[in-house]
Parts: C-alpha cells; sequence; structure tokens
C-alpha cells in the first residue's frame, strides 16, 4: 500500500492527525476533511491538502472522495457530555456524517473501500468480559448509539451498495496531542498533564474503575492494516464485507493505578484527591483483541507503561 490517494476525515484531530502523518511518512497523498472545530492545523503534515468543511455537507463530501483509493472516517464529536446538551448537532456529525460520506460512495463511480471509528461505547456496561464483538450492544449515551447506527449503516452500505467497509471500535485511546483542557479528553491526559507538574488529581469514588488503553500509534497501525486488508480485497474482486472489531489490548488497569504510573514515570508522589462516584460512570471496560489479531498482522500492542514513557517525553516532561 504505498503512493496511492487517501481521505483522512477528522484529519486535524487526535487521532486523524497521527493517521495523516503516517500516510504520508508512508509516501500517500493525503486528503483531510475537517471543520477544525476541535482539531488544528497546525497538526497537518505539510504535504497534506486540506478541506475545511461539514462531514455531513453532501457537496463537501463528494469533492473530498473524488479521486480517493481509500477512506478513513475519523471525524466525530466524541464528548458524551456535549451529546447529552446538542443531540441533534453530535447526531448530524456521528451518523449523519458517514451516511453522507457513505451515499456520496455508492454515487460514485466505484465502491471506495472505507474504514470508520466506532467505540466500545456500543456495548454500554458489558455483563462479561473482556467484551467481544458478538456482545449484547446496549450504548448508554448519544454518542454509543450513534456509532452503533454508523456500524448498521455501514452494513448496509455492503450490502446494497458493494462498499467494502471496516468498522474499529477503540476503548481507550491516549497519546500525544490530545489536549487535557479539552472536553473530549480522558483521564490519560488530564493525569498527564497535572501529575508531572506536582499537581494533584481527582479520582472519582475509590479510583477502581478499570479501562483498557491502547496508545494512539497502535490504533494508528490497525488502521492501516485495516485499509490494506480492505483493498487487497477489493482488487481480487472479493465480495465486499461489513467487519468490525475490537481495537483494544486486553489488559485492564485501574484509574487509580495509571495515575501512580504516571507518577512514578515523572518522579513525583502523586496527590490523589476523592470525589464521589460519578452517575453513570461505567465500573469496568475490558476488550478482547482476539479477533483483530486473528484478522490482521499486527505486533503486539506496547504496555501502558511503555506508552506513557513515550507520550511523556514527547510533551517535553519525560
Amino acid at each position: 500500500m504505498t503512493g496511492q490517494t487517501f481521505l483522512v476525515t477528522g484529519g486535524c484531530g487526535f487521532i486523524g492527525s497521527h493517521l495523516a502523518d503516517a500516510l504520508a511518512a508512508a509516501g500517500h497523498r493525503v486528503r483531510v476533511l475537517d471543520d477544525l472545530s476541535t482539531g488544528t492545523r497546525a497538526h497537518l503534515p505539510a504535504a497534506a491538502r486540506l478541506l475545511e468543511a461539514d462531514v455531513a455537507d453532501p457537496a463537501a463530501a463528494a469533492a473530498a472522495l473524488e479521486g480517493v483509493d481509500g477512506c478513513f472516517h475519523l471525524a466525530a464529536v466524541a464528548s458524551v457530555e456535549r451529546g447529552r446538551r446538542e443531540w441533534r448537532a453530535t447526531h448530524r456529525t456521528n451518523q449523519s456524517g458517514t451516511v453522507t460520506l457513505l451515499e456520496a460512495i455508492a454515487r460514485g463511480p466505484r465502491p471506495i473501500p472505507f474504514v470508520y471509528a466506532s467505540s466500545a461505547a456500543v456495548y454500554g456496561d458489558a455483563a462479561a468480559l473482556p467484551v467481544v464483538e458478538t456482545a449484547a450492544k446496549s450504548p448508554l449515551s448519544a454518542y454509543g448509539v450513534d456509532k452503533l447506527g454508523s456500524e448498521m449503516h455501514a452494513a448496509v452500505a455492503a450490502r446494497l451498495h458493494a462498499i467494502p467497509t471496516v468498522g474499529l471500535r477503540f476503548f481507550n485511546v491516549y497519546g500525544p496531542r490530545q489536549d487535557p483542557r479539552s472536553p473530549y479528553s480522558g483521564v490519560v491526559s488530564i493525569f498527564l498533564d497535572r501529575l508531572p507538574r506536582g499537581e494533584p488529581v481527582t479520582l472519582f469514588g475509590d479510583g477502581g474503575q478499570t479501562r483498557d488503553f491502547i496508545h494512539v500509534a497502535d490504533v494508528v497501525a490497525v488502521l492501516a492494516a485495516a485499509m490494506s486488508a480492505t483493498l487487497a480485497a477489493a482488487r481480487a474482486r472479493a465480495t465486499a464485507g461489513a467487519e468490525v472489531f475490537n481495537v483494544c489490548t486486553g489488559t485492564a488497569v485501574s484509574v487509580r493505578a495509571l495515575a501512580q504510573t504516571i507518577a512514578d514515570l515523572a518522579g513525583r508522589v502523586p496527590e490523589l484527591r476523592s470525589a464521589p462516584a460519578r452517575d453513570g460512570d461505567i465500573r469496568h471496560s475490558l476488550g478482547s483483541p482476539a479477533a483483530l489479531r486473528a484478522a490482521f498482522a499486527l505486533p503486539p500492542p506496547r504496555s501502558l507503561r511503555e506508552g506513557l514513557a513515550a507520550t511523556l517525553a514527547a510533551s517535553g516532561r519525560g
């Protein structure tokens, strides 16, 4: 997979900009569709072409897709709280954006491979862990519902329009360029910002909540592998599929242990403050990467300690 043209929606954001960097470094032409509502131009590689527009705008989607070899769809409003306050607006980006892109591909001259971001939020509070792809889906937020809906639309695109699609259910992604001041940021970026400076961090409840943390570089490797496999299947004229995979490590880490690890790496004694548990906070989240590992040739994901050390080093605090 070299010397091709790829569209990355949300390519100025956290994960999308890392993907754009990797594609450009591999010799591909990169086109980015982003409205810059949360992303920044500064994250883009110099060779990337930016189309500043709304992903749910049909004209913009059609123009962005013209002549590309594949589409990586990462544009989203990932804030659960914003989804609660701005339900219709976030739905427009998170599900209508997906449908808009798929419809533009369906109306185009050929079915373009479509690799898109879904989320572990589709599972809600899973009854059995580690959660596998066939587990029941019970999303607890508008964001999770929109991601599940996007998966269903992608399946329709494959079945009715022969568009090959791969959905990737991201668990807790972390790494450089996550803004700790953004409402979209997770606990890792907040802790990485405060603990190395000796500032206190807050644990909600007892801090025993566990999450499956995966470094953004490992996520980018999955995205690239999924596109490569989908392009190969298209060249072989295989029947268009609509597979969906967990993107995770299969290792559970408590929020308290996360804070301690970051503090250790920064040479600090953590100051941990307690606050009441938050309503609706899922106690444990852990995915099974078995299906992903069976489908794609991928190196083992980096350990949390290794990934945190690399992220600290990138921030100049390591």
